[in-house]
């Protein structure tokens, strides 16, 4: 079997609330998951919520990177989708979690896109 891609999803506790309430701090740390791990940015954007919260979605050509987050709760969830092998999204999860710096952080990966490896043709 083959897979199309990589999906890793972040449970992120007990993180610097601050932090999850920064905007620009997140913007920052998703682009630089990102390049440090070797995708290609080809977009984003990220929205500050009234009173508290940022989501934000940085679209690679691998596929993307996305963070929600819950200050009032030291909440953030995040997950990291690829489809290539150049990219990893666990070594870009484990920046993500450093940076906000989350005390009780879960991290599964799910393989997307199981496919069967086709037979080779053979010829008569």
């Amino acid at each position: 079997m083959e897979a199309l891609g990589r999906h890793v999803l972040l449970e992120l506790r007990d993180c610097n609330a601050v932090k999850l309430d920064d905007l620009p701090f997140l913007r920052h740390t998703m682009l630089n998951a990102a390049e440090e791990t070797g995708a290609t940015i080809i977009g984003e954007i990220f929205h500050q919520f009234a009173p508290q919260g940022v989501t934000g979605v940085v679209a690679i050509a691998e596929s993307h990177l996305c963070i929600h987050t819950w200050p009032e709760f030291g909440y953030a969830a995040v997950d990291i989708f690829t489809c290539g092998a150049a990219f990893d999204p666990t070594e870009a999860a484990h920046l993500i979690v450093a940076a906000i710096e989350s005390k009780d952080s879960e991290i599964t990966e799910i393989i997307r896109g199981q496919l069967p490896v086709p037979s080779p043709v053979t010829g008569g």
